[in-house]
């Protein structure tokens, strides 16, 4: 009898611990430390970090995954050697053309606008000034100076080194060379064909994860030819 009045006693109390319990709220932890992991703030002081602080530096030397260490130094002879040494490593195709072309419209065109005539929205509403066009005879600027702007930042323009690959620089690079083109009036450059790519590549073309992007391996040069393969 006295064992039915214990177990009829946990019983109850058992059943008012469930039907007190709040279904949005969670229950009793028993061990929080694995449910809880411990918040560190970005930028945060925190002892058990090696010299205090949760943003560490890279390991000196290291190299970005997806990036080439970058020869020029964002000084002016730097941007400099850019400008006369530096050229576009990819193929001239439609496909990395069309590409440069969402790009620049996504970072680029709200401020240089979408000829590249520096009227951009932003430049239009007086957000900011002195954006200049892309055929400025005192800029002159090459692929190389293109690349090494868009990879530093310079004057009120920050790097976007940070928001895409070397390949999508790329490939913005090509796009403002084209509009650079059309503000000077000159004819549209012609595709390089898909025969002149396999030649220029010894039968070897690397495609990397932005939508068809190739990583050109120099090779012999060749006359250019246009989407249809006729030369030029």
């Amino acid at each position: 009898m006295k064992n039915i009045f214990k177990i009829a006693v946990l019983f109850i109390a058992f059943g008012s611990m469930i039907s007190c319990q709040d279904d949005n709220k969670p229950n009793y932890q028993y061990m929080p430390n694995m449910y809880v992991s411990v918040g560190y703030e970005t930028y945060g002081k925190y002892e058990v970090f090696p010299e205090g602080y949760e943003a560490l530096k890279p390991a000196e030397g290291s190299v970005m995954r997806g990036w080439l260490p970058y020869d020029y130094e964002n000084t002016i002879e730097g941007k400099a050697s850019a400008k006369a040494n530096l050229k576009n490593p990819l193929p001239y195709t439609e496909g990395n053309y069309v590409k440069g072309n969402e790009l620049y419209n996504i970072y680029c065109g709200i401020c240089h606008g979408v000829k590249g005539d520096g009227k951009g929205t932003l430049a239009k509403r007086e957000k900011i000034l002195g954006v200049p066009a892309y055929n400025d005879a005192g800029r002159a600027i090459t692929e190389g100076s293109v690349y090494h702007v868009m990879y530093y930042g310079i004057n009120s323009m920050g790097s976007y080194a940070s928001q895409m690959t070397e390949d999508e620089l790329w490939m913005v690079d090509y796009y403002v060379m084209g509009l650079k083109d059309a503000l000077d009036g000159k004819p549209e450059r012609a595709f390089t064909a898909a025969e002149i790519i396999e030649e220029m590549t010894v039968g070897e073309i690397v495609t990397d994860l932005n939508e068809g992007a190739v990583d050109a391996i120099p090779g012999p040069e060749s006359e250019p030819m246009n989407a249809a393969g006729n030369e030029h």
